[in-house]
């Protein structure tokens, strides 16, 4: 390699992360990610139902973001307390429970089989599980149904959209999204939040025709959201179920599939 070329390649961009300890004004200590983003330009806190992160930029000091911490510390505790939740319970193998699908919370009964899968049954669905299978067999076999009957959804409302779009998605994907409820990247790829299909079907069809839009229009300019209400008029409506069910819904999934 030439200096010139050693010059101008980029050292690789890695993403640095560790845990701090956080005290609040009422004596609790929080934990909050602390992540030195490359991409960042700016110090910034967020909060989830996973907690608190403080994404800091190259050349900020660990000195800068413990003030900008306690410069936020009022913020940070409201915006924990908008996002606690009451804690999910876990499957037990072999103890009655359910799942949620599509808004519903079906009946979920156990076997033993020779695969790790969920199956539908007229009464509700089956989990079957080997004798030795453990935890992390459990969550992938629920996280393979979910995505089977996400993608399904997907298949029976996308032919009615296609028609009217100057081009269709290059790909679709369906996969856990932590803030978000779906993209659409510059390739032409859609990705939608798993946790979709656990909520109502109508607020995961708007989503789809949300960033289906997005192939019209890049932005969320007036005329995006005319494309929006000609196919979905009730999209307002969707939006403010999220509002009122996102948190749970993704707290949910995360609890079920890890």
């Amino acid at each position: 390699m030439s200096v010139l070329s050693r010059l101008l390649t980029r050292p690789p961009r890695t993403v640095e992360r560790d845990t701090v300890p956080f005290l609040l004004e009422d004596g609790r200590t929080v934990e909050v990610l602390r992540v030195r983003d490359p991409r960042a330009r700016r110090l910034r806190l967020s909060v989830d139902e996973r907690g608190a992160r403080l994404t800091l930029p190259p050349r900020a000091s660990l000195i800068s973001g413990e003030r900008f911490l306690r410069e936020h510390r009022d913020w940070l505790v409201r915006q924990l307390a908008t996002h606690a939740h009451v804690p999910i319970p876990p499957l037990v193998r072999g103890e009655p429970a359910s799942l949620p699908l599509r808004g519903q919370a079906l009946p979920l009964r156990w076997r033993e089989g020779r695969f790790a899968r969920v199956l539908r049954e007229d009464d509700g669905l089956v989990l079957e599980l080997p004798a030795r299978a453990g935890e992390a067999a459990q969550r992938r076999a629920l996280r393979d149904f979910f995505e089977t009957e996400a993608r399904a959804d997907v298949a029976r409302w996308l032919p009615r959209y296609l028609p009217a779009l100057p081009r269709a998605p290059a790909r679709i994907r369906v996969k856990p999204m932590s803030s978000q409820w779906g993209s659409l990247a510059p390739n032409g790829i859609l990705a939608l939040d798993l946790a979709l299909v656990l909520g109502r079907a109508e607020a995961f069809e708007y989503v789809l025709v949300h960033e289906l839009c997005h192939l019209i229009h890049a932005d969320h300019s007036r005329a995006f959201w005319r494309e929006v209400e000609g196919r979905c008029p009730a999209w307002r409506e969707e939006r403010t179920y999220f509002h009122a069910e996102g948190r749970r819904l993704k707290a949910t999934l995360r609890a079920l599939i890890g």
